[in-house]
């Protein structure tokens, strides 16, 4: 799976490059951290609409767009996938609540 997202990461940097007119990703860069927030509050949101409409398909599609703006906005943020995957594996065997108590009041 890693050789997707990575994939995709090389994808949406080369994007930061391209012309506006000819990119989607592109053109969201171009106008900034908001509307790439709006997109991921948007695409957050109905994923959330979907899982309570209980339709596994459109849970589906909807999480593959999440993950996609998430990604766009990581890109943006010159973050690659595999910090958000080494950070994943730090908390795998972790419980859920050792984890939160092991943050720092900061993040």
């Amino acid at each position: 799976m890693s050789d997707i997202l990575d994939r995709l990461a090389q994808t949406l940097e080369a994007r930061k490059q391209a012309d506006p007119q000819s990119s989607y990703v592109a053109k969201l860069y171009a106008k900034g951290l908001d509307a790439i927030l709006k997109k991921v509050a948007e695409e957050a949101a109905e994923t959330i609409m979907a899982a309570k409409d209980g339709e596994r398909d459109k849970i589906v599609y909807e999480t593959a767009d999440l993950w996609f703006h998430s990604m766009v906005l990581l890109a943006q943020q010159g973050i690659h996938p595999d910090e958000i995957l080494n950070e994943l594996a730090r908390r795998e065997g972790l419980s859920g609540l050792a984890e939160r108590a092991s943050r720092k009041e900061d993040i």
